[in-house]
Parts: C-alpha cells; sequence; structure tokens
C-alpha cells in the first residue's frame, strides 16, 4: 500500500481533514490529521522557515497536522531507504530538500504528491515534464535558475581583482553537480580563468582535494552547493583558512560557519515558497497542475573577519552590493 489515497482524488477521511482544519474543531471532534513527511540530508535552518511559514497558514503541528521528518546525515545513501520507509508509513505529502531527496522520493512513489523546496533544474533532471506543467506527482520550488554559477564565478573575481586560477569542488554523485561544473567551468572561461576540478565524493577526500589545490596553486575555490559539503562546512572554513585560499559557496551558512562568502539562493524563502505548494495540495490541488517556481531571492553574504585573515580588502562597491556583512 503506497499511501491511503490514490493521485488525482481524495479519500473520504483526508477531505474531512480539509473540512476540519476550516470548521469548528473542539476537543470532542478534532481535526483529523495530515501527515507530512520531511526529506533531506541534514537538519538545517530552511526547515524552520518551513515550519514557520505553515503555521502561518494555520497548520498546528501535533494538532492538524503532524511532521515525519526522516535525515540522512550529510550523506546520499541512505535517501532511498529514508523515502521509502515515508511513503510506507503512510504520509500525506513529501517535501523534500536536494536534488538527490527528490529523486529518492520520485523513485519511492509515482502517487503521493512531492514538493521539492530546493532541486537543481527539475526538468533536466527527469523530476518533471515541464515548469509550466509539471505532468506527475512532484512540484515545488527550483534551487537555482542556468546562470548563477556563472553569477558566482563573477562575483568572485570581483572581490579578488587578478584572480586567474580557480579549483571547483564538486561531488561527482550528485547529478545536478554535471550542469553546475559545466556552467561554472564556461563562465571562467568566459573571463578568462584556468579552473581545477576536484571530487569530494566524501568527507575522507577533502584533505586530498585541498593538497591538490596547493600543488596546482590554486587562487581560490567554489564549492558547488552539495549536503555533504554542508555537513562538513566548519572543516571546509578550517581548511580554506589553513590554506590562506578564498573561497566562494552556494549559501549563507558556510559563511555563518567561518567561510569567507557565498552567492546563491535564500533557501529559507524557497521553503516558505514550498509550505505554500503544501497548502494548496491539503487543500484539493493537483502536483501535476502546480507549475514550478524559480527561487526568488538571492543573496550575497561576506565574512568581513575571515577577508581580514585571508589579507584580503573587499572591494567598497562589492560590500554595498551585499546583503550581508558579518564582522
Amino acid at each position: 500500500m503506497e499511501n491511503r489515497r490514490g493521485h488525482g482524488h481524495l479519500h473520504p477521511q483526508y477531505a474531512r481533514g480539509v473540512a476540519g482544519r476550516h470548521g469548528a474543531a473542539t476537543s470532542e471532534n478534532p481535526p483529523h490529521r495530515d501527515v507530512i513527511g520531511w526529506l533531506s540530508g541534514l537538519d538545517r535552518p530552511s526547515l524552520e522557515a518551513f515550519r514557520h511559514r505553515l503555521r502561518e497558514l494555520g497548520y498546528v503541528e501535533g494538532y492538524n497536522i503532524a511532521i515525519e521528518y526522516r535525515f540522512a546525515e550529510g550523506k546520499s545513501e541512505p535517501l532511498p531507504i529514508l523515502a521509502a520507509e515515508l511513503v510506507r508509513l503512510p504520509v500525506d505529502i513529501l517535501v523534500t530538500w536536494g536534488t538527490v531527496a527528490a529523486r529518492a522520493a520520485q523513485h519511492a512513489t509515482s502517487t503521493v504528491p512531492i514538493v521539492i523546496g530546493a532541486a537543481r533544474d527539475p526538468v533536466s533532471q527527469g523530476l518533471v515534464a515541464s515548469y509550466a506543467r509539471p505532468g506527475g506527482n512532484i512540484t515545488g520550488v527550483a534551487s537555482a535558475p542556468v546562470g548563477v554559477q556563472g553569477k558566482t564565478i563573477q562575483v568572485l573575481t570581483e572581490a579578488i581583482p587578478g584572480l586567474s586560477r580557480v579549483a571547483l569542488l564538486w561531488n561527482s554523485a550528485n547529478p545536478a553537480h554535471t550542469l553546475m561544473v559545466r556552467e561554472a567551468q564556461e563562465a571562467a572561461q568566459g573571463l578568462g580563468l584556468q579552473t581545477q576540478l576536484l571530487d569530494g565524493r566524501d568527507a575522507s577526500a577533502l584533505d586530498g582535494a585541498f593538497a591538490a589545490m596547493a600543488l596546482e596553486r590554486a587562487e581560490a575555490l567554489v564549492v558547488l552547493n552539495e549536503q555533504l559539503f554542508l555537513t562538513h562546512r566548519t572543516r571546509l572554513a578550517e581548511l580554506t583558512g589553513a590554506h590562506r585560499l578564498p573561497t566562494i559557496y552556494g549559501n549563507r551558512e558556510y559563511v555563518e560557519a567561518g567561510g569567507f562568502m557565498s552567492y546563491g539562493t535564500n533557501f529559507r524563502e524557497n521553503f516558505r515558497r514550498a509550505a505554500v505548494y503544501v497548502d494548496k495540495i491539503l487543500k484539493g490541488a493537483k502536483p501535476a497542475d502546480l507549475p514550478i517556481e524559480q527561487p526568488m531571492k538571492f543573496e550575497l553574504v561576506l565574512n568581513l573577519k575571515t577577508a581580514q585573515a585571508l589579507g584580503l580588502t573587499l572591494p567598497p562597491a562589492l560590500l554595498l552590493l551585499a546583503d550581508e556583512v558579518m564582522q
């Protein structure tokens, strides 16, 4: 049994839940409790943004909804097992963080609605048929439009004038990274930069990757968004500091952990939007009919203390462009 209802219609019990949420509920007649499955590589601030938006929309955890959390501790391998586990519970809807988690959910069910809160180019990844009409049981918010990785390279060159050689840290096991690497390399080539590609498939590869960067005299580093890297963000900050390697990341949590700078999607906002999708689906909308959104907010975050430790003086124009400058 994959779920308590088939895709495209409401189970009577599920329909009662919708009515109960918007009608009078008493302790004698509590509302039906819809079950949301949360699947991600690790716990992160995006989850709290998602839960906060649900509360604003009238969903109270433990009252008219329940959330089943499954975290893969920054690893990709457990995600298919965790996705299947959530489907078996069963859950009424799945919310995923990251392309790998979205694909794990897709393989686990073709009927339970899936809301992605962050997945790179869901069309090219085979998650949906198109942005305008997803066509299946998956909808939600993409993690970044085409061009963002190129903008990341450009921001790095603005922070470090005269830059000529950049290393790219990626995870070849992440299906979204192939596209991201290609985009970064094309942007680097257009800016006259040489690139060095380093595969960080697991935590044990990080020390070797930094040794290789030192050997090739990399002048800066771009870390592609990856839950494994995010899990080890403090270690990455330590390594980049020890090697005096200015590094740009895809989101602010790296900078909060001591990283130099980040440019990319505001994932908290993405998951506030994901909560709206959950609301629509629980009220009867079909994922197939809900267009995929592109992220609406991007942010540039700088760590001034780390810049000073690296011996860098950030250009005033870049400081003015920053959404936040951490001291």
